[in-house]
């Protein structure tokens, strides 16, 4: 079992190496000096907002603070990691294609993809990783020596399953694979033919941008797709309401965590945000999957949860998490990562037990995304250290294999 420092812990000693005081911190960072020390010294959560301020004020990759890629030297979470040296190579050889590899028809691919992209909305990343690369290889060899006809089919099939890589690169935290990836995908999806997978792409870009913290320019991006989509939802297709009411969905995210550390966001622009991105999930009616961004009304109603958790009201977050209806028809990627928010949202009141049923919960619906999740270890270690132990929080903490 391993011994897991909470982010505070990094913080304090990358802190310290620069030379800086904790007020210096505060003040390069945005953030108050009061939580800075109450982060430092575990008696407060770090929360996605402050991380990334603190990551970005010291000049460092936020896994340096949440202490990823977490160690696995065994089981499933060794079977990931094991991925992503293959993972790495696809990625790499991009523009040079195995002309040993004979690829399939392009149905038996594209049926492949799609099974990959079921694979992720069920949040089931090991069984991806270890498929992914053979395929990647083979599309690659195909793209290159298709018909010129057949081209544009294949590359938006290849940009959907760097989609799979993607996911895998940024939950165990290798930002920088991720980055490079996201350029995969830009480079496929612009010799696609579709311009929507074009959009979908800024949308993907702005999670490492979050990342970063660099919220003004995240932000920015947002704006120019919704400029290049246009702004009325009564001339929209299904698929381009999916990806408009998305981008509403991420700038809501953005504000609020900009909100938090005194950047160009605020509670009411990602309330309109929300609300935006409400009245084009009324268009469409129902929820659908287009491009894996699974929009409609769930997807909204999780993200009012998820605003009010990124500007730390708890009780808001509690309250309308009361009215969220997740049926079997939301991906369990979606579902588990609504009880991961929301235990931070009870944990934020107070209350400790609820926020461990709601990490159990997210743990059952997708286990392996709740086991590499920073915020599931970050409130475990917050709730651990109020001395309010269980037998329930013990379980909990050896199932992440920390101490």
């Amino acid at each position: 079992m391993q011994h897991i420092e909470r982010v505070g812990t990094h913080v304090a000693t990358i802190r310290k190496v620069r030379g800086w005081t904790a007020r210096e911190l505060a003040a390069h960072a945005h953030v108050s000096y009061s939580l800075l020390t109450k982060v430092e010294s575990g008696h407060a959560a770090a929360t996605p907002a402050f991380i990334g301020a603190v990551a970005r004020a010291l000049r460092v990759d936020v896994p340096r603070l949440t202490g990823q890629p977490y160690e696995e030297p065994r089981g499933s979470g060794a079977r990931l990691h094991a991925t992503i040296g293959p993972i790495r190579r696809s990625i790499d050889t991009y523009d040079l294609p195995d002309d040993t590899i004979t690829p399939r028809p392009a149905r038996e691919l594209a049926a492949d993809v799609h099974r990959i992209s079921a694979l992720g909305a069920d949040a089931r990343y090991v069984q991806i990783g270890e498929t992914l690369p053979g395929l990647l290889d083979e599309l690659t060899t195909a793209v290159h020596t298709a018909p010129h006809e057949d081209q544009p089919r294949l590359y938006g099939l290849l940009a959907e399953a760097y989609s799979g890589a993607s996911a895998i690169a940024g939950l165990l935290g290798y930002l920088d694979l991720r980055r490079e990836i996201v350029d995969r995908i830009l480079w496929a999806s612009q010799r696609c033919d579709d311009p929507l997978r074009l959009h979908r792409v800024a949308w993907q870009r702005t999670a490492s941008l979050m990342a970063s913290a660099a919220y003004p320019q995240a932000l920015r991006l947002m704006d120019q797709t919704r400029e290049a989509l246009g702004d009325d939802i009564t001339a929209m297709d299904p698929p381009t309401l999916s990806v408009y009411g998305s981008t509403h969905l991420r700038s809501a995210i953005l504000a609020a965590r900009a909100a938090r550390t005194n950047g160009p966001g605020s509670a009411q622009t990602a309330h309109d945000h929300l609300t935006a991105a409400n009245a084009a999930a009324a268009r469409l009616g129902a929820d659908r999957d287009d491009y894996g961004l699974a929009f409609g009304p769930s997807n909204v109603a999780q993200h009012e949860v998820a605003v009010a958790v990124e500007l730390e009201d708890g009780r808001q977050a509690v309250a309308r998490a009361r009215t969220v209806r997740l049926g079997k028809t939301v991906p369990a990627v979606r579902r588990g990562h609504h009880y991961i928010d929301l235990a931070r949202g009870y944990y934020m009141t107070g209350d400790s037990p609820a926020a461990l049923r709601c990490l159990s919960r997210a743990r059952k619906i997708a286990p392996q995304q709740t086991r590499h999740h920073p915020m599931v270890r970050e409130t475990v270690l917050a709730i651990a250290s109020t001395g309010r132990g269980s037998e329930e929080l013990t379980q909990f903490a050896t199932w992440l294999a920390i101490a």
